[in-house]
């Protein structure tokens, strides 16, 4: 008898543990003694502000704290677009709408049912009061159809709508933002009430420290982690060896020590670019022959070397990265040449003057450089940049006055076109194609990265004609000429490609990864919620 209860018993082990295998595939199950107490994330910034949508300062890091807290209809995981709040969507282009269909028993933090009144009532608050992550220009109007189905009408077909609007618009509770008329000024506890995998709890401004705790009641399955916490540090590497960080952005001449010492290096693609940006309202920048020989004085080669060692890769000029699925590999380029600069210099009517610079007239050709620490990826990076640009220029005998100022104020002259040269740069280039309509339309009014160039009509008919087509292969042959004609036009000059890394300690049993296309419409950064998700 005892015997038959124990071959009984190991069969039910037996039984429950295929079951088991069964329901969980590969994918690793945190037992309850197995959770993770907390995850701390290093940034050399610290300060994006608080995480809601009105309040986060407007670069990704700071939408990506807001992440954690506000969820969106779409969202993406390491292989593209995934159910968030919507488990399902289509497109009807007889009717010109999206209609979602929603996931059903979710709740926000403060215990409230989320229905398809909230989302509607985020798409037409939003065009009230503008989040300008979330462009709704092309966008009428949004219903709730019942509670669980809400339809988006627009008013032109709108090929990024689900990368700029399903898969980055935080959707938020009407209960609490109905009653908010100036959303910017509004930083009740209740205006960080949101449905995602965590809850904010505490931000110091002053030490540049975040701290959110689990939503054991997420709906797409429990946050593997009790607490989130982001750190300022100054020191990523010691951070990290030193048990202080789990996660932190290092820069390439990290990697190796890193490794040895068996910590995780990832590797993005090249989503993020520093560029010249270029003054063309006024002459002589006015001309593109002239920002044809800026192109030509400028070494990409030899930034990347003598100011950043190597790590890096020259950017297109047609702007759009290639590691994108349209990048166009037949887009112009400008080989490094300072004598076809002096040429076209000299064709302009340029004569060499007093130490080989040029002038005409009485008047010297002299022009003015911004450089800045600029921001890549939440860390402030310094480099030289402005050094090495000075000197090439001044080899095609351009004289140059390089001026280092803070990025807000860099960014704050080039906003109101007080500026010849500022160096700058950007991420968004692995997401939807109209990053280019960002970076590129004068509609972008007030944008410290857009060229905001509307010389070129050709162009700008492009540019709209790309985003209304919804065919994507006739879509990708817009977005090839788009680059082409950018590159020729040249009202901005992309330089290269960081080298950007991320590092963490497996320690903890969470894989960290870069997203493919970036988080959202196209942030380059290396933490996505559901790496916390189980």
């Amino acid at each position: 008898m005892k015997r038959n209860v124990f071959i009984f018993n190991i069969k039910l082990i037996f039984i429950l543990l295929f079951i088991l295998i069964s329901v969980i595939g590969d994918r690793p199950v945190l037992l309850a003694q197995e959770r993770v107490k907390e995850i701390r994330i290093g940034d050399g910034k610290g300060d994006w502000g608080y995480p809601n949508p009105y309040r986060h300062y407007p670069r990704g890091p700071g939408y990506v704290r807001m992440s954690w807290v506000f969820d969106t209809l779409v969202w993406k995981d390491k292989n593209g677009n995934i159910p968030a709040l919507a488990k399902s969507w289509r497109y009807d282009p007889d009717a010109l709408s999206f209609i979602f269909e929603l996931q059903e028993g979710v709740k926000w933090h403060d215990g409230k049912p989320f229905s398809a009144e909230d989302v509607a009532f985020t798409v037409n608050y939003f065009k009230k009061h503008p989040y300008p992550w979330v462009p709704l220009g092309s966008v009428a109007g949004a219903e709730a159809n019942g509670p669980n189905r809400v339809t988006i009408r627009l008013k032109k077909p709108d090929a990024s709508f689900l990368a700029y609007v399903g898969g980055t618009m935080p959707v938020m509770p009407k209960h609490i933002w109905e009653k908010v008329d100036d959303p910017k000024r509004y930083n009740d506890p209740a205006a960080f009430i949101g449905t995602g995998p965590f809850k904010f709890i505490d931000f110091n401004k002053a030490k540049g420290t975040y701290l959110y705790e689990a939503n054991r009641e997420y709906y797409l399955g429990q946050p593997k982690v009790d607490r989130l916490i982001y750190i300022k540090t100054g020191k990523p590497l010691i951070s990290l060896l030193g048990g202080k960080a789990d996660l932190v952005n290092i820069r390439p001449d990290m990697a190796e020590i890193l490794q040895k010492k068996g910590m995780v290096v990832i590797k993005n693609q090249r989503g993020w670019n520093k560029k010249l940006m270029i003054n063309h309202e006024k002459p002589p920048f006015n001309d593109k022959r002239f920002r044809k020989a800026l192109a030509h004085a400028v070494n990409q080669q030899e930034i990347i070397a003598k100011a950043h060692r190597g790590f890096g890769s020259p950017a297109s000029f047609g702007l759009l990265s290639p590691d994108h699925e349209f990048y166009n590999p037949g887009t112009p380029v400008y080989e490094p040449d300072p004598a076809k600069a002096r040429e076209i210099l000299e064709s302009l009517g340029y004569k060499k003057g007093e130490g080989g610079f040029y002038e005409k007239g009485d008047r010297p050709l002299e022009v003015e450089l911004l450089a800045s620490n600029i921001t890549v990826a939440g860390e402030s990076v310094t480099d030289r940049d402005g050094e090495v640009i000075k000197r090439e220029l001044e080899e095609a005998g351009i004289r140059v006055k390089l001026i280092n100022m803070e990025q807000a104020s860099t960014d704050a002259r080039v906003r109101n076109w007080d500026f010849d040269l500022a160096i700058s740069g950007h991420g968004g280039l692995l997401g939807d194609a109209k990053i280019l309509n960002r970076m590129i339309s004068p509609k972008a009014k007030g944008s410290v990265n857009s060229v905001r160039y509307g010389a070129n009509r050709e162009l700008l008919d492009l540019l709209n004609a790309q985003v209304a087509e919804m065919d994507p292969e006739k879509r990708k042959r817009l977005v090839w000429k788009i680059q082409e004609i950018y590159a020729d036009e040249l009202p901005a000059i992309s330089l290269y490609y960081p080298a950007s890394m991320s590092a963490y300690n497996p320690g903890k049993g969470i894989k960290w990864y870069y997203t493919k296309g970036g988080v959202a419409f196209g942030i380059p950064i290396s933490q996505n919620r559901m790496t916390l998700v189980e």
